[in-house]
């Protein structure tokens, strides 16, 4: 029974201790956006949201939504449901994963259902970053995005800018939060791209698993050892980064466990020193007797006889003290009255005796008294030994439970290592079976035609369309893009050589041509603008000139010629206007 008294104490301090722990309330939204119906699924964004929901319920959040998926609509839906869930939290958390694109410095996430056909469809069709940091900014304590999502922006290729000095960024753009406290978490840092993996995680999905929700780690140095892990896995290719900043206090996203407070050890001999201090408190014999019935053995029974023992030795003294005072009285009385010789002597002699009984019962007093204190001391001695085996006790279990929790902790550790080792083996070997099968679609290929070079190959049906929509995108052609490889396209080819320092073959196209063509990421050949009219910017407008100037014919303004004062007639070409007349002044021609 004191064993199960002692372990339910114990665990009852132990769960007030946690509950205190993780007063804090803590809100998670998870969004994982795989099946785009307008450009590539991502294999892993489902299974990386799924992951890190998983990893934040088995962190005791208090609230975790997770969707999957999500269209315009419903995203912008779940965005202002969630920001309630947040109004009254104190850390909030949004992860994404899945497309993001940057468009003139400003982030956007993107649903499934998006088209993106023109540059300012992200602002309808896209969700916005500024967005999301509204969703989480009730939260007290700390406001965290997550964003997986510094992937090549898919539209890129067919998105029409109707701006030409629009930038499109790779990746997302590096942005400060305004709000203190807040902190946003890049896969990639501004201006690069991440990868989506080739295992069943992202490499920075799988670097927030191992390390995010580890108890009382600081949350600064999770995302550094974060960004250790993906280095490492990407061979320094991506370097994830954290925009925004905390205050002095150390923040961890999953609270370290609370030290239990030493276990209260049960004082068996409880109910019996509450009778004892009771008994101590009437102070009469007859409390005593009543104590040492009740409780015939033990330590506080000793004690109570010699309290006992203590009153009576006393009560002795008061009465021998008593009889001799009575004794002394009468003697002196038989003498006064002159009583006879023997009568006094009788007084005197049981004056002397009670004299001597009243000094015995003094004697017997002391005795009991020192008795009385030689019982204190010891009950003080034995109740500071039970404190202190109970303090041992307390530090031995205390010592017990800390090796216990270091073991899980690292037989924790070792199950994420052999995971991360696993998956970092299984992506390994589908790189290397893909890489198995380029090779061998490399040999087929080289098999069929191996007198041939790649640029020599029919180009696929597609391959002359795209390579004159990147030769538009550059500058270099004009008109439409058709799937012929016509000479229009072959002097556009042509052109972008003659400005880009290439020697590409016009006569194809091929996919050397396209991949040369779409490494270029601004204007390669100038803009050609027709007679009338020039270049401005990424436009041409007209040439207007000034009062006094006209147009020449080497396309710039100048000063009109002056009156006529050598004027000779002849006879207007074939191609003039029929039946005018062209004269010629100052070596300029000029006809009616």
């Amino acid at each position: 029974m004191r064993r199960l008294a002692t372990l339910i104490v114990a665990m009852l301090a132990i769960g007030l201790a946690s509950r205190s722990a993780l007063a804090d309330k803590r809100v998670a939204f998870v969004v994982g956006n795989s099946s785009y119906q307008n450009v590539v699924a991502l294999a892993n964004p489902a299974n990386d949201a799924a992951a890190v929901t998983d990893m934040f319920k088995k962190a005791a959040f208090d609230v975790v939504e997770t969707r999957r998926d999500l269209k315009n609509s419903e995203m912008r839906r779940a965005l202002r449901d969630f920001t309630e869930k947040a109004r009254d939290a104190d850390i909030a958390v949004i992860y994404y994963a899945g497309h993001g694109l940057e468009v003139d410095g400003t982030n956007y996430l993107v649903p499934v259902d998006a088209v993106l056909e023109r540059d300012t469809d992200a602002y309808d069709e896209a969700i916005s970053l500024d967005r999301i940091l509204q969703a989480i900014e009730p939260a007290k304590q700390l406001r965290l995005v997550i964003l997986d999502a510094c992937r090549d922006n898919p539209f890129a290729k067919t998105m029409k800018r109707m701006v030409a000095s629009r930038a499109l960024g790779r990746g997302l753009a590096g942005v400060e939060p305004s709000r203190p406290n807040t902190l946003i978490a890049f896969a990639a840092k501004g201006g690069s791209t991440a990868a989506d993996g080739d295992g069943r995680h992202s490499p920075f999905t799988s670097a927030l698993l191992a390390h995010l929700a580890k108890p009382g780690l600081e949350l600064g140095k999770a995302f550094r050892l974060v960004r250790d892990d993906v280095m490492k896995a990407t061979g320094n290719r991506q370097e994830p980064f954290v925009y925004g900043s905390l205050g002095g206090n150390d923040v961890s996203l999953v609270p370290a466990p609370a030290v239990a407070a030493p276990p209260v050890v049960a004082d068996p001999n409880a109910g019996v020193r509450r009778d004892y201090e009771l008994a101590e408190r009437v102070g009469t014999r007859e409390a005593w007797d009543s104590f040492i019935a009740a409780h015939p053995s033990g330590f506080y029974t000793e004690l109570a006889k010699a309290q006992r023992n203590k009153l009576a030795a006393e009560a002795t003294r008061v009465a021998a003290a008593e009889k001799a005072r009575l004794a002394a009285e009468e003697q002196a009385r038989l003498a006064a009255e002159g009583a006879r010789a023997a009568e006094q002597a009788k007084a005197a002699q049981q004056a002397k005796a009670a004299e001597e009984a009243k000094l015995a019962a003094e004697k017997q007093k002391r005795i009991e008294e020192e008795k009385v204190a030689a019982a204190e001391k010891a009950k003080a001695a034995a109740q500071a030994k039970a404190e202190e085996d109970a303090r041992k006790a307390a530090e031995k279990k205390a010592a017990d439970d800390a090796k216990l929790a270091a073991k899980v902790a690292e037989e924790a550790r070792k199950t994420a290592e052999k995971q991360q080792a696993d998956e970092a083996r299984l992506a390994a070997e589908q790189a290397r079976k893909a890489e198995e099968g380029r090779k061998a679609e490399e040999a087929k290929v080289a098999s069929l035609a191996p007198q041939e070079s790649r640029t020599s190959q029919p180009a696929p049906p597609d391959i002359p369309r795209l390579l004159q929509a990147e030769l538009k995108r550059v500058g270099c052609k004009t008109g439409d893009v058709s799937s012929e490889w016509n000479e229009s396209a072959r002097k556009a080819l042509s052109s972008f050589n003659n400005n880009a320092g290439t020697k590409l073959d016009i006569k194809l196209a091929s996919i050397d041509a396209l991949d040369v063509v779409k490494s270029k990421t601004g204007r390669v050949c100038p803009l050609a603008c027709e007679r009338g009219y020039r270049a401005s910017g990424e436009q041409c407008v007209k040439i207007t000139c000034d009062d006094g100037y006209v147009l020449g014919s080497n396309g710039a303004c100048q000063k009109r010629p002056p009156k006529v004062t050598q004027q000779r007639e002849r006879r207007a070409p074939a191609s003039g206007r029929r039946g005018g007349k062209c004269f010629v002044a100052n070596g300029m021609s000029f006809c009616e």
